[in-house]
């Protein structure tokens, strides 16, 4: 188990423990703390956080930024690696494919998923990734391909 999904177990415990987790967790990369994201959940092969609709995110038409909705799936893609790496190895993101679908116009849902056949395929290891508008529409959906390898 990762410090990062030892510290999510211990602090999510606590009354505001989500809150707190979210923001510690912005601070790791000075980029997810511009996101203001709110992480609901975090297990192996899931992670899922929310991304809030406000001024700071939005594009010249009002809606989420497509960059900012990035950042939030890779914040996710993340904690589900975090959570999900086998002891011993260590993971880096080594690119994203992501299509755009609609607009988004509300606070966002952005989720993360593996199975164990997909960390199977270490060193290469495809993150499923998913952004949901709250009427339930998918906005942005695509990949982010993990280089998973033993720590030396």
């Amino acid at each position: 188990m990762t410090a990062t999904y030892d510290m999510y177990r211990r602090i999510t415990a606590l009354p505001q423990g989500d809150w707190i987790f979210s923001k510690l967790f912005g601070r790791k990369a000075p980029y997810f703390r511009t996101i203001k994201m709110r992480v609901r959940s975090v297990e192996p092969h899931h992670a899922e956080l929310l991304l809030p609709k406000r001024k700071a995110v939005h594009n010249h038409i009002g809606t989420v930024h497509a960059i900012a909705v990035c950042n939030g799936l890779e914040a996710a893609m993340g904690l589900l690696a975090e959570a999900t790496v086998p002891d011993g190895h260590r993971w880096l993101p080594k690119g994203m494919d992501v299509k755009y679908l609609a607009k988004s116009t509300s606070d966002l849902v952005c989720t993360a998923t593996t199975t164990a056949e997909d960390w199977a395929q270490a060193p290469d290891v495809p993150v499923t990734v998913r952004a949901t508008r709250a009427d339930g529409t998918v906005v942005v959906e695509g990949t982010i391909h993990l280089w998973v390898t033993p720590k030396s």
